[in-house]
């Protein structure tokens, strides 16, 4: 089964050791993007991917185009055109203080890019699965239109269309969101969000819902989730609920509803070496799940298990194969060493 997902990948630059920008001589260079880290999350675990966005015809260009080639995802209809790679800088936090992230993103190649560049017909073609989040449509207008008509495309051609409801405050206002993420509601099968997004972004009043430390109880998730399905159609829905003890510190569980049946998975708590990226483990591991066939709690249990492995590797992509992902979501996480 093949998944294409569709966003940008930017070159990202943080200081070594945690340290922070004000002190930084020299950057770590990788790459990453929401969607192409779902990609490499996915093949890590067997899966065949591809990732489409567009990238300058130069070096820096070839340099992202490389970096998920070494991980197995394909890059066949990547556009090489536009005049530069969006960047990122990340200041990872440790303690009490909190990571910060600035963009240097804006006329990259796929900020600059048309809509109509985009052949999905061709790029869809032979595949089973589209998958987007909310931060590709932030990116322009143009990507927004070229969002709507890849998962328009996708399921006119009988494709499962994903999206992860990602809402990014420095790229665009909650008003603006709002217009373009409701339309594209109505071509979504697997919506992943957490309960701050669906109430803002797709306005499900979820306050009269029961809490507890901070997210909904098991029974105040399964509700939510239902309304947005009242509202929106949406057939499956997976939830993440994240507790933050510290920037070195964090909770994390997730909740996966499908048809009125809700599964639930344990609670992970994580020592963090690099959170980026964590949430996008989190989807490759739910569409993972549901293309391999798992049951729906297998699938939650996978996924947050995923998620909470992401949080101990360096870098934007999931590095976890599928088999410590599934030694962890059976319980095996002490963390002893292998010999």
């Amino acid at each position: 089964m093949r998944t294409v997902t569709f966003g940008e990948i930017m070159l990202r630059l943080s200081p070594p050791a945690h340290g922070r920008f004000v002190q930084a001589g020299q950057f770590d260079i990788v790459y990453g993007g929401g969607e192409a880290n779902v990609a490499v999350g996915m093949a890590q675990c067997g899966m065949e991917t591809e990732f489409v966005t567009a990238l300058p015809d130069n070096e820096l260009g070839q340099a992202a185009i490389n970096a998920l080639r070494r991980y197995g995802v394909a890059t066949g209809h990547i556009l090489r055109q536009g005049p530069r790679i969006g960047i990122y800088f990340i200041e990872n936090g440790a303690s009490q203080r909190p990571s910060k992230v600035i963009y240097d993103r804006a006329g990259s190649s796929i900020a600059v890019a048309k809509a109509a560049d985009f052949d999905w017909k061709q790029i869809l073609a032979g595949a089973q699965w589209f998958h987007f989040s909310g931060i590709t449509p932030a990116i322009s207008p143009e990507m927004a239109a070229a969002t709507l008509q890849a998962a328009k495309t996708a399921r006119e051609m009988g494709l499962s269309v994903s999206c992860d409801l990602n809402y990014r405050s420095k790229m665009w206002t909650v008003e603006e969101a709002r217009k373009v993420m409701q339309p594209l509601m109505e071509y979504v099968t697997l919506l992943i969000a957490n309960e701050e997004h669906i109430r803002t972004i797709l306005e499900i009043d979820t306050s009269s819902l029961p809490v507890e430390d901070t997210n909904l109880t098991h029974e105040g998730a399964a509700q939510a989730a239902a309304m947005v399905n009242a509202r929106y159609h949406i057939p499956t829905i997976a939830l993440t609920q994240r507790r933050s003890l510290s920037a070195s510190d964090n909770r994390f569980k997730g909740v996966l509803w499908r048809e009125g049946e809700a599964a639930f998975s344990v609670q992970h708590t994580m020592h963090i070496v690099d959170r980026v990226g964590s949430g996008d483990a989190f989807a490759a591991g739910i569409l993972t799940g549901i293309q391999k066939g798992y049951t729906l709690q297998q699938t939650v249990d996978f996924a947050a298990a995923a998620c909470a492995l992401k949080h101990s590797v360096e870098g934007d992509f999931p590095m976890s194969t599928e088999a410590e992902i599934l030694a962890l979501a059976q319980g095996n996480g002490s963390g002893s060493v292998q010999r």
